[in-house]
């Protein structure tokens, strides 16, 4: 056992240890959370709810995470991670295509279809999940800006479009249609928008 004082070299990791997380315990949150949020239609998610469904206590959840929000946000961008890996098909076009498929199909499924839409919805009520949103966000154009940058630096793109706003469409178009739901978010429609966006 570690006897040392308190602020020494060989005391350092222990304010860490409680911070450690077991990844059984993270994955049964994550996967909690967002059934949790796709089952919600609209009810608020609370940390006691997740975590009385992943089996842990709520002060496990404290621990790991800052917020409600932030568990939430989490177990998207983990999803997102998971159903969207960042493409590379040696093209631009066929990284744009894969990726613009892979978010639309994603989109489509449960439990991420209605755990977002859920959290668009709170996110509009809450300042603090708003934010969380944004940086979810962010973290999903970054995907599609590499995509678009790569292809710049293989000559594949020409060095004046704007890449920003190429990723503004992409998600203008991605969401536009998933919240309205007025027209399909299917395989054959993220790959005519990229195409469209190369053109």
């Amino acid at each position: 056992m570690d006897t040392k004082e308190p602020g020494t070299a060989g005391a350092a990791p222990r304010p860490h240890t409680g911070r450690r997380r077991n990844e059984a315990a993270r994955r049964a949150i994550l996967d909690a959370a967002l059934e949790l949020l796709a089952d919600a239609d609209g009810a608020p998610v609370s940390v006691e709810t997740i975590a009385r469904a992943a089996g842990v206590g709520k002060q496990t959840l404290y621990r790991w995470w800052p917020s409600k929000g932030a568990v939430l946000l989490d177990a998207l961008a983990d999803r997102a991670a998971q159903d969207v890996p960042a493409p590379d098909t040696g093209t631009l076009r066929g990284d744009l295509r894969a990726l613009a498929v892979a978010t639309f199909e994603t989109s489509q499924r449960s439990p991420a279809a209605p755990a977002l839409r859920t959290l668009v919805r709170e996110a509009a009520r809450d300042p603090h999940l708003a934010e969380l949103m944004r940086t979810f966000t962010e973290s999903r154009r970054a995907a599609v800006r590499a995509v678009l940058e790569r292809g710049r630096e293989r000559g594949e793109l020409a060095g004046d479009r704007d890449v920003d706003l190429l990723v503004d469409q992409f998600y203008g178009f991605f969401w536009y249609r998933f919240l309205l739901g007025h027209a399909p978010l299917d395989a054959a429609t993220a790959e005519r928008l990229a195409d469209s966006l190369l053109s």
